[in-house]
């Protein structure tokens, strides 16, 4: 008798438990394909040549593949404490992908915070996607993707720029911030705000290695808008470099993507600079979408990315880009894209994330892929 009260007082307290446990869930995405491209080119590096065509199992055609786990604890009250651990890797070699020291893979390079929401918005501290990269995405009808975007746009912006690609920091704006602290307000008649901070902790200089950002966002009756400021200082110094809180790396967007039934058309503008430099780095990028939702599950898409030097307009670069979407169910789809590069002077722009190109190269790829949701 005694055994089976022990058994039950055991059960009794094993089920209060989980109920009172937050909920954890383990998440992901593999996102895999084939790629061939007319030109390549082995780095980033504004004097590499032209290695000739290439084809290649390629990770991330739409995203990179990555894996994650969340969790939420409702503590009453309509506040929540939220964590989120999140990493890229390369689903043709099963390595992690880049973090902040350079050459160095991080196994939750993307995110890893803690944080705590409710009536007031949400606030998350830690490694983070930049806000601005949001805004970015949600006002392009290629949604940012991998391959042909904004984002493949921006990451041109950034060669143009000196980035060398082995680390995440990079001179104009930036796709994810470590030690960072970020605000999103709740939405009122469609508007919302959010307000990033990452201290920068180095000794002698509250301003060394901070930065800053601020994106403002609108979004009903089919519109959607968004403007961002992103202010960097000592961005991507020299390993001898002693971090001094130079403003050397400023970012401007203000894009916009309008949806009428089954037609979606965007288009933006951005500007990055090197305050501290701007007659060496002054770059801007226009784009323009357009897309068409055939149904529920097969869409279109399609872009135009011109990127130009301020200082020197004979450094400009045009990409087309288009691509399709079929959802084979809610956690698989196929894709297939086609794009174009026109990159002249010393431009670099890419086609496709992590597949370069050589300086002033005109070049064509196509990518058919899978994606699958976990």
């Amino acid at each position: 008798m005694k055994l089976k009260w022990i058994a039950a007082a055991v059960l009794t307290a094993a089920g209060t438990t989980a109920h009172a446990q937050s909920s954890v869930t383990l998440y992901g995405v593999i996102d895999a394909g084939m790629l061939y491209q007319s030109t390549s080119a082995a780095t980033l590096s504004p004097t590499a040549t032209n290695l000739g065509k290439v084809f290649r199992y390629k990770d991330g055609g739409i995203y990179a593949s990555y894996w994650g786990i969340k969790g939420s604890e409702d503590i009453g009250g309509g506040y929540h404490v939220n964590f989120r651990l999140q990493g890229e890797f390369d689903s043709g070699t099963g390595n992690f992908n880049l973090g902040d020291t350079p050459g160095v893979a991080a196994q939750f390079n993307q995110i890893a915070t803690a944080g705590v929401s409710g009536p007031f918005g949400t606030v998350n501290f830690g490694r983070q996607i930049v806000p601005i990269t949001y805004a970015m995405a949600e006002t392009d009808v290629r949604g940012a993707q991998y391959f042909g975007s904004i984002l493949t746009a921006w990451l041109g912006m950034n060669q143009a720029a000196g980035w060398q690609g082995v680390s995440t920091n990079g001179p104009i704006g930036a796709l994810y911030d470590s030690n960072a602290i970020v605000y999103e307000s709740p939405k009122f008649a469609g508007v919302s705000a959010t307000l990033e901070y990452a201290p920068g902790g180095v000794p002698g200089s509250v301003q060394g290695g901070t930065r800053e950002s601020a994106v403002l966002k609108y979004s009903n009756y089919g519109l959607r808008v968004a403007a961002g400021y992103y202010i960097g200082h000592d961005t991507n110094p020299g390993p001898t470099t002693v971090p001094t809180g130079l403003a050397n790396n400023r970012l401007f967007y203000v894009g916009a993507l309008y949806t009428y039934h089954a037609f979606s058309v965007s288009a933006s503008y951005s500007n990055g600079r090197n305050p501290a430099q701007s007659d060496r780095v002054n770059l801007n990028l226009y784009s323009a979408g357009l897309g068409y939702q055939f149904s529920p599950a097969f869409k279109v898409t399609s872009g135009v990315y011109y990127l130009v030097d301020r200082n020197n307009s004979t450094n400009k670069s045009t990409e087309v880009v288009a691509g399709a979407e079929y959802s084979l169910s809610k956690a698989t789809l196929v894709y297939g894209q086609v794009g174009h590069v026109n990159n002249r002077g010393t431009m670099t722009q890419p086609i496709t994330y992590g597949q370069p190109v050589a300086p002033g190269m005109a070049t064509t790829a196509v990518m058919l892929g899978l994606r699958h949701f976990f």
